[in-house]
């Protein structure tokens, strides 16, 4: 990061002729709790130590000036509604401040160079990397910290929701606001209430695999299950299966299609992985975690199907490697995988999972190291 803060210092200094305040915030994995936070379940996010950082100063004029160094592309907008941008990453930075002014927060025109190290379209939320970055500089700048870090979350999600046309939910946002180095954090998505555990596995590296796969899809498998989920809580009479056992799901399997009762199955199982993880890494029992990783992945290829062929052919060789554990990371249909891998095969599993993979498909998969580390914050004056 202090290579990219030299050179996002000396951009701005050459751009704007001044010295301003340097920011950063994170991307962010999830280690465990995959399509639970629709069922009202857990989930189990870090922030890691790839995201965004970005130089600002008020420039006590009433627009913005913002360059974005990856792009090489400079915008100015103001801060009225009519002032948004056309350019779909400026949109994030216009979005976050328009989302704090209708907090009835204070934005007065600044100047900002950002950069960033987030691989894109890996699953690593590059987009509420961005978000957080800005929402939390705007909240220092100009309104002495007084905006709550739910807010500046909910600021991402609305940002998303109102200028950039993706209807997410909170979590990415909340891992970058909320990250803390060498802890994950659960969030539950029916209370948004929040706890740390401590991930700081001495003798174990978090590596993710992206298969550099996606498989368009020609209906809506996302919304199905969703829909599936939905209908099994309707017949259990409750609005989430956040409170379904599978003893409930049993007594109900002949009234309900097969495959709704496998997807109702995962979500139910998912939520009991997570605690029992959390559990596990109050202990300092990493082979537990591993253990329900790989248990997550087999949930998710077989009971929810939302794997494919590549991403179960990385789980295979990670197993048969030695890895401690490994599953889909993110909405599936290709993406990353993320393992738990220990220390002694670090280079052996990527090495194996490189070739093999490019044996098999004709190209290499991408391989990134991440640590869990801090979310949003002030680098600099």
């Amino acid at each position: 990061m202090e290579e990219m803060r030299e050179k996002i210092a000396k951009a701005f200094k050459e751009r704007f002729g001044v010295d301003g305040t340097v920011y950063a915030s994170a991307g962010r994995i999830n280690l465990i709790g995959e399509h639970t936070d629709y069922n009202g379940g857990f989930v189990f996010p870090g922030a890691i130590d790839k995201g965004i950082m970005a130089e600002l100063r008020a420039n006590g004029m009433e627009k913005c000036r913002v360059y974005s160094m990856d792009l090489d592309e400079y915008v100015e907008f103001g801060l009225k509604e009519e002032d948004a941008p056309k350019e779909s990453w400026a949109r994030y930075v216009f979005g976050v401040a328009r989302e704090v002014q209708k907090l009835g927060g204070k934005v007065e025109g600044f100047d900002a160079v950002f950069a960033g190290n987030v691989p894109l379209g890996a699953g690593l939320s590059s987009s509420a990397a961005l978000e957080s970055c800005f929402a939390f500089a705007l909240n220092d700048m100009f309104n002495e910290n007084n905006i709550s870090k739910f807010d500046l979350a909910r600021i991402g999600q609305s940002t998303e929701h109102n200028y950039c046309g993706v209807n997410c939910g909170i979590m990415d946002q909340f891992a970058s606001v909320f990250g803390r180095k060498g802890n994950l954090m659960r969030l539950d998505c029916r209370s948004m209430q929040y706890e740390y555990f401590p991930f700081a596995p001495e003798d174990y590296s978090l590596v993710l695999v992206d298969s550099r796969v996606k498989h368009e899809l020609k209906d809506s498998p996302y919304n199905k299950r969703r829909e599936s989920c939905e209908r099994v809580a309707k017949k259990l009479d409750m609005e989430t299966l956040r409170d379904a056992d599978m003893a409930m799901l049993n007594a109900v399997k002949g009234e309900i299609s097969a495959e709704d009762y496998f997807r109702a199955k995962f979500v139910i199982e998912e939520k009991d992985r997570v605690l029992a993880v959390c559990d596990a890494l109050e202990k300092g029992d990493y082979e537990t975690v591993g253990k329900k990783m790989y248990e997550t992945h087999e949930g998710l290829s077989k009971d929810y199907e939302v794997s494919c062929e590549e991403l179960d052919f990385l789980n295979d060789v990670a197993r048969e490697v030695g890895v401690t554990g490994s599953r889909i990371m993110g909405g599936g249909f290709g993406g990353c995988t993320i393992n738990l891998v220990p220390k002694a095969i670090h280079d052996k599993f990527i090495k194996e999972a490189t070739t093999r993979f490019n044996e098999k498909y004709g190209h290499e998969p991408k391989i990134y190291d991440v640590v869990i580390s801090d979310g949003a914050r002030r680098v600099s004056e």
